[in-house]
């Protein structure tokens, strides 16, 4: 079992920014992908960006342009950087790491609220 140590989560004004840390419990190099999702209340879990351990990024239509996700190795962790943040970006912000081998499976934080509001 994956477990992780997230951060960063807050309340922040339209058009801030914040930083989203996730370290998870295992070598971050036998991850196939880290990602970011995010639950909205009465929303469905939805894609913020992930990142595969080639380095290859991809987001969501809604966050392209303002959110970048990263990875430091030599510090274990995942980060996810929110420009220009807007108050349709507050939810649940969850860490995520995929494997494929031997099978798929999903390891998910335990979240940290974003919350964009005046």
């Amino acid at each position: 079992q994956v477990q992780f140590v997230e951060s960063g989560g807050g309340l922040v004004q339209p058009g801030g920014s914040l930083r989203l840390s996730c370290a998870p419990s295992i070598s971050i190099y036998s991850i196939n992908v880290m990602g970011w999702y995010r639950q909205a209340p009465g929303k469905q879990r939805e894609l913020v960006a992930t990142i595969t351990n080639g380095g290859t990024a991809n987001y969501g239509n809604s966050v392209k342009g303002r959110f970048t996700i990263s990875t430091d190795n030599a510090k274990n962790t995942v980060y996810l950087q929110m420009n220009n943040l807007e108050p349709e970006d507050t939810a649940v912000y969850y860490c995520n790491a995929r494997q494929f081998n031997p099978y798929s499976r999903d390891y998910w934080g335990q979240g940290t609220q974003v919350t964009v509001s005046s």
